[in-house]
């Protein structure tokens, strides 16, 4: 299975560099923290899971050989927790994996240092098979609801290289083409950086499933002519309403699912839910470099004087969404109710 960043025997945080994907697979060995948040903020790791298990690895590796008294490894680690949260502010997973990784720490504050390195060692590595574990039985899950012959259409990429190793929508896919209900996977390219022509075609191609590349702007004929019948997509944050961040071009996609009354599905771990927001509005979204926008692999595509607007994400509204598949179920409108009840639930596991 492929698992795009893992931590090695000797406590490097390798990584396959998804900036030179789809026409090298080239593997980066981190070695530091500087190392591993240049990496996220650069997007050679991305994803939302993924982020997040790439900087507990992170905290890790910034004070696995520190070896003085509590307080000053304490303060090690914070200073290298504040670093990886200043990366990306849009997805929740980075601050949650970053948040029970100093857990540990608070939990244990009369071990010795060498001792809880082991045990921050050991939480990190929990994470990324919790979310290996979280992204199969999504796929289980969600593949419950795809029709027989299904047409999905999914926008940027969700798959093995932005989680722990399987995917959240595409692991839905997976399950679902497994179990022969998936004929055909629509491939959104997602602009300015194209994740799924670069990416989420690349993982089709690795894993087998037949696919088609389209242009974002596609999307709207494509339904119009019957061609697509459920859309599939991950999600970055979760408000507590069911409000959904994701990458920037999935709102349009939810409206015009909508229109053609064609189900609108997010995969997502409950790690992603936000209820300290109650809406969408109230998500923080993250603007990168218009560079990104006016040019493409350092080639300019726009004229010399253009300016560009770059937002990495946007928010559909709940109401446009016909489930939320999870780890520990699938959840239904209304979202404000259900949400709550499915993680009070899951306080009590």
């Amino acid at each position: 299975m492929l698992k795009p960043v893992y931590l090695t025997e000797d406590d490097a945080v390798a990584i396959i560099d998804q900036r030179r994907l789809p026409l090298e697979v080239v593997w980066l060995k981190l070695r530091a923290v500087s190392e591993v948040a240049e990496a996220i903020k650069t997007l050679a790791v991305r994803g939302a899971p993924a982020i997040g298990i790439a900087a507990a690895y992170g905290v890790y590796i910034a004070v696995k050989d520190f070896t003085e008294g509590y307080d000053a490894f304490y303060e090690r680690f914070r200073k290298a927790k504040k670093l990886l949260a200043s990366t990306r502010p849009t997805a929740v997973n980075l601050f949650w994996a970053l948040d029970r990784m100093e857990r540990v720490l608070k939990e244990n504050p009369l071990l010795p240092v060498h001792k809880l390195v082991k045990k921050l060692r050991a939480e990190a590595v929990k994470i990324q098979e919790e979310d290996l574990e979280s992204c199969i039985r999504m796929g289980e899950l969600g593949a419950e609801l795809l029709p027989d012959g299904a047409r999905v259409l999914t926008h940027c990429n969700a798959g093995a290289l932005a989680t722990g190793g399987y995917g959240t929508a595409l692991g839905v896919v997976r399950k679902g083409y497994e179990k022969g209900r998936v004929e055909l996977v629509w491939v959104d390219e997602t602009r300015p950086l194209l994740q799924g022509a670069r990416l989420t075609a690349w993982e089709m191609e690795y894993e087998g499933i037949p696919y088609k590349v389209v242009t974002d702007n596609m999307a709207g004929f494509l339904m119009s002519k019957g061609m697509v019948d459920v859309v599939i997509v991950g999600a970055d944050r979760i408000a507590a309403n069911g409000d959904t961040a994701n990458k920037i071009g999935t709102y349009s996609l939810a409206v015009l699912a909508r229109h053609h009354r064609i189900p609108f599905i997010v995969a997502a771990p409950v790690s992603t839910f936000d209820l300290s927001l109650s809406r969408g509005a109230d998500i923080p979204i993250e603007e990168r470099n218009e560079l990104e926008v006016l040019e493409f692999r350092g080639v300019r595509v726009t004229p010399k004087g253009a300016k560009a607007y770059n937002p990495a994400f946007d928010v559909t509204p709940s109401e446009l969404i016909s489930f939320i598949v999870t780890e520990k179920g699938v959840i239904e409108p209304p979202f404000s109710k259900n949400i709550e009840a499915l993680l009070r639930n899951e306080d009590k596991v």
